[in-house]
């Protein structure tokens, strides 16, 4: 019969789940806040390119209005990725000042 040391059954045990990060709520309430207004700044630059093309008012409000949902949870599900909670609000909030400055320039150009 053969005895196993205490640093070989730590050395085979298998290692126990990760601990919970704690900056998901940041995650959480970037992907929320940015992800919102991303989706309303996405809603709206496709309204301004809509109305250059001619599109009749009620197919671009709702297609305007039925794009936020998509986006808004996609950018949600997709905050999660980031790998701290700093970058989720930086980086969305970059993603943020590109579409609303596209938004202000296709708009007043």
């Amino acid at each position: 019969m053969t005895t196993t040391s205490t640093a070989d059954a730590q050395a085979t045990a298998k290692p126990g789940p990760r601990p919970i990060q704690r900056d998901w709520v940041s995650r959480t309430l970037g992907g929320t806040l940015l992800g919102f207004t991303m989706a309303i700044g996405c809603s709206g630059l496709l309204t301004v390119v809509l109305a250059a093309a001619d599109v009749a008012l009620g197919t671009r409000a709702q297609l305007a209005m039925w794009l936020v949902p998509p986006v808004w949870l996609s950018v949600l599900g997709a905050c999660f990725m980031f790998a701290s909670g700093l970058r989720t609000w930086l980086w969305l909030g970059l993603a943020n000042l590109v579409v609303f400055g596209a938004y202000f320039i296709a708009r007043f150009f």
